[in-house]
């Protein structure tokens, strides 16, 4: 097995080094890791579902998607987390046998955590890590966060959707009560020196050492990066087939928005109101279906649109509110 501390912290890169390490090499990993903030969302997942859009946008937040299921999880600097990569077909579904160490590890460090229910960790009954599994191949793929000192502020902040509503069959998150690692250490350590702790005590049989990424991985990784991981069509339009509805108050009316949305792209639309305008809003509906359901994209679709002969008092801004 190689050992790999990753010290990168931007999430497009951690996540494309996943990637790269399941499906192009042929070696078993064990690797840690940190990420920037940033919401990390499962495969199966609604991204705009998940996220406080507003909040991500204005805190400057990353969302990336990853190549597992389960629920949207956030990162930042606090969060430390680990990868295994093996081949061993068996080990799917096997959750206790890679988190293990990581029990092993917090009872030196005078802490009792427990495995619960499909794939926590947890200490006095309040989550700290998450997991999440997939294959390719013959290969598996475990990785887990750890809440180490994380802002619970951001945590919560960042994940908390408002005053949007959703119609799917993706897969969603659900609320834990959670709590940092460093809470409950009798002898403070920083995130850092707890990874070091658990490089010694995952390799104290093993008689190797901590690697990094090779120049020659830096540069593929970084091609699946810019090619995969830092688009929008893997992040947002990767999403499953859902239907967003939607309704404010504006000073020129109420506005109500219900929209099909497959693979991102706005497949259907239909905008209702008790607001005025000289045009038929149909003519509206038209030049926004087959746009991508993203903030850039229909805000520049709007731009030369003279809104207001459709819609009278409500501006561009009001109406790319009501459709986000």
């Amino acid at each position: 097995m190689r050992y790999i501390d990753n010290t990168a912290i931007d999430p497009y890169f951690n996540l494309a080094a996943e990637e790269y390490l399941l499906k192009h090499t042929a070696e078993e990993y064990f690797m840690l890791w940190r990420d920037e903030p940033c919401i990390i969302v499962g495969k199966n997942q609604n991204t705009l579902s998940e996220i406080n859009l507003d909040y991500v946008k204005d805190n400057h937040i990353k969302v990336v998607r990853r190549l597992t299921g389960g629920g949207a999880v956030f990162h930042d600097l606090g969060n430390l987390n680990f990868t295994f990569i093996v081949n061993d077909n068996e080990s799917f579904n096997d959750f206790y046998k890679f988190v293990e160490p990581i029990i092993g590890v917090l009872k030196e460090l005078g802490v009792e955590a427990k495995f619960s229910g499909r794939n926590d960790l947890l200490i006095e009954d309040k989550k700290f890590s998450g997991n999440a599994q997939c294959k390719h191949k013959k290969r598996v793929m475990h990785h887990g966060t750890l809440l180490f000192s994380s802002n619970m502020a951001d945590l919560t902040g960042a994940l908390k959707v408002k005053d949007i509503k959703f119609s799917d069959k993706s897969v969603k998150s659900i609320a834990s009560r959670v709590t940092n690692i460093s809470n409950h250490l009798k002898n403070p350590l920083t995130v850092l020196e707890f990874k070091d702790n658990i490089f010694k005590y995952i390799m104290k049989e093993e008689g190797k050492k901590v690697e990094s990424f090779t120049e020659e991985e830096i540069e593929i990784i970084n091609k699946l990066k810019e090619e995969k991981y830092s688009t929008w069509q893997w992040n947002f339009g990767h999403s499953p087939k859902y239907n967003f509805y939607n309704e404010k108050k504006f000073l020129g009316g109420m506005v109500e928005v219900n929209m099909e949305v497959i693979r991102g792209v706005v497949e259907e639309i239909k905008i209702y109101g008790d607001f005025f305008g000289k045009q038929d809003i149909e003519d509206l509906e038209k030049l926004l279906k087959g746009k991508n359901h993203n903030l850039e994209d229909i805000s520049q679709t709007l731009e030369e649109f003279d809104l207001d002969s459709y819609m009278s008092n409500i501006s561009k801004e009001n109406l790319v509110e009501a459709l986000f």
